[in-house]
């Protein structure tokens, strides 16, 4: 586990490059907000977070439970989880905006065309919206 990176992991460079080549300029892990956002935008008060999908617990074909040391992996994405959720209350309540972008919208086979992503957050952030999730498409095995 020591060679999983906490930041400037490939989905968020990936997110970074483009919204910087659409003129869009951020500040990278504010460790003066809660949870450090991987990208805050404060023109726009939102904050970005671009999630895994195994370390976040989300509902995606990305996800799986390790069949290894239940116990502790369920309780350990079970407090990320349960931390995601506070700190987006945090920061709700200090005024700012939040989005997450999922791993599973850069990835795998229910990505998204990137151009599609950046869309949704460049029109998020230029709206009043409180919030956005931006996740992969699910794709039925069984059909394909």
């Amino acid at each position: 586990m020591a060679a999983v990176r906490g930041a400037d992991t490939r989905p968020e460079m990936i997110i970074r490059k483009a919204l910087h080549a659409r003129g869009f300029r951020y500040r990278l892990h504010a460790k003066d907000l809660p949870g450090k956002p991987d990208l805050i935008l404060p023109r726009y008060t939102a904050a970005v977070f671009v999630h895994g999908c195994f370390w976040h617990g989300h509902n995606c074909p990305l996800f799986r439970w390790p069949k290894t040391r239940e116990e502790f992996w369920r309780d350990k994405i079970g407090r990320n989880q349960t931390r995601d959720v506070d700190v987006r209350c945090q920061l709700w309540a200090d005024g700012w905006r939040v989005a997450v972008v999922w791993e599973c919208a850069l990835k795998s086979k229910g990505r998204l065309p990137l151009a599609h992503v950046i869309d949704s957050l460049s029109v998020w952030l230029s709206s009043d919206a409180k919030e956005l999730s931006i996740e992969g498409r699910l794709i039925d095995e069984s059909t394909q």
